[in-house]
């Protein structure tokens, strides 16, 4: 038996305000329907996952990659007319289907496998999940009968007075047995003011021919919720942020002040790192044992080395090396690759660079495409000049070179080990083993000239 899960992605999400799909919006730097199918991954209890796009469909498609199959819905015609597109990939009659709206990123992959569990195991013929909420307006009340069971799923424009008070919910999330699946949703009409087909309908369908309809409860609602708007994105963000900081602090990750504190939820933190406030971690990014984080400071797809302390900077894509120090206000980028022992400081930039052990670039500096070895100085000021208006040149630096300040290194150009570059100086050829480079304009003082200037304009 097969099992599959259907992720609705194929509305326009108008209330986002936003040109990208709504299932495509990031929430902690991570599209929302990512979340969805990386949770199904790690439920192993799906075998296929089929995502329904429409609207903008690249998007989601460049967000998955070839790691779903995808069905497309031509026109929105409602989530009915949705699952209804999928029927070509959901093959096994035999298989159930677990169906799920694309804006819910918090659901987690054991809600995911206890649903599809308790569907098997109570032999329902439809399983709809539910919770409890607070404030239910706008919700799909759940009735029950006096002996507990479903009795009905009530909208809430539907909904009585008594019923209204009722604050179990209709999550949106189903599992049917394929057997069903179409046969049901060919008996569904679009008799509505919006003329669509809704999924919803299913449960009156199969409740009037007497089919096998159960629940499964919800205890945590806040991981059914949908995002529907801006303002629901960031509750959304702030009950990931929050379970996120959660289970670090308890493994041994200390925080301080972490309400300010953003972790995205694929990032790896070990234990003893100590994370100042306002700092934001996301992508893939990885902080080993011993490191030191924030204030202030970004990380987005890096590697943080053991004992690193890296404040008030960015660092995106980026690799830094065990014992070094980075920052203040420094900026790494595009495959910068820090060896240990460095010193990136105040207001320094490294770009699509490599450096070897005990090197520093202490304040001041630009250094872009080059590879660099093992205890060079760059001093305040110096600038490796990769680019000429069209295209991108490497430098390549030694071991043991000291390079003055304000000084130009301009690309394509090779310093070799044990090197000394003047303060000041312009190179555009390369440095032999061991030499001392100037390449600067000999000083002139000319003695008495303010003097001489002042009488020329008639001053005493």
């Amino acid at each position: 038996m097969k099992r599959y899960a259907v992720i609705l992605a194929a509305g326009k999400g108008t209330r986002m305000k936003t040109e990208l799909p709504k299932c495509a919006y990031p929430l902690l730097r991570k599209p929302m329907i990512a979340y969805i199918v990386e949770h199904i991954v790690n439920s192993q209890a799906v075998d296929e996952t089929v995502v329904v796009v429409g609207h903008k469909r690249q998007v989601i498609q460049d967000i998955l990659g070839k790691s779903v199959t995808y069905a497309l819905q031509e026109e929105q015609l409602g989530t009915g007319h949705a699952v209804m597109v999928t029927k070509p990939y959901l093959t096994d009659p035999e298989g159930d289907t677990l169906i799920l709206p694309g804006d819910m990123p918090l659901i987690d992959d054991q809600t995911i496998k206890h649903a599809l569990q308790e569907h098997h195991d109570r032999r329902h013929d439809l399983t709809i999940v539910t919770t409890k909420v607070d404030d239910p307006e706008g919700y799909g009340r759940i009735v029950r009968n006096e002996s507990g069971y479903l009795e009905a799923i009530v909208e809430h424009h539907e909904a009585s007075f008594s019923q209204r008070t009722i604050n179990e919910i209709n999550t949106g999330i189903y599992v049917i047995k394929n057997s069903i699946l179409f046969e049901v949703l060919d008996k569904l009409d679009n008799n509505n003011l919006k003329k669509e087909y809704y999924l919803t309908d299913i449960v009156h369908i199969l409740k009037r021919s007497g089919h096998v309809i159960g629940t499964y409860y919800l205890k945590e609602s806040f991981k059914a919720m949908g995002v529907n708007d801006l303002y629901a994105l960031s509750i959304a963000e702030a009950k990931l942020r929050l379970k996120i900081n959660q289970d670090l602090m308890i493994k041994g990750v200390a925080m301080i002040n972490p309400e300010t504190i953003t972790i995205g939820q694929n990032v790896i933190i070990e234990e003893n790192v100590i994370i100042h406030p306002n700092t934001y971690i996301t992508g893939n990014s990885v902080v080993k044992k011993g490191a030191q984080i924030g204030p202030n400071t970004e990380i987005h797809e890096s590697i943080i080395g053991e004992r690193v302390v890296c404040r008030h900077s960015l660092v995106y894509n980026s690799v830094i090396s065990e014992d070094t120090s980075v920052g203040p206000f420094a900026h790494l980028r595009d495959g910068a690759n820090i060896g240990p022992k460095n010193r990136i400081g105040n207001f320094v930039e490294v770009k699509k660079s490599t450096t070897g052990k005990n090197t520093k670039a202490s304040h001041l500096a630009y250094i872009g495409d080059a590879t660099i070895g093992e205890n060079v100085n760059f001093g305040c000021g110096a600038i490796t000049v990769n680019y000429d208006g069209k295209n991108k040149y490497q430098t390549h630096i030694g071991n043991d070179v000291f390079i003055g300040c304000n000084a130009n290194l301009i690309a394509p150009i090779l310093i070799e080990d044990n090197s000394l570059i003047a303060a000041g100086s312009t190179l555009n050829k390369n440095v032999p083993k061991g030499s001392l480079a100037i390449a600067r304009a000999y000083q002139v003082n000319k003695e008495n000239y303010l003097r001489d200037k002042k009488s020329t304009n008639g001053e005493e």
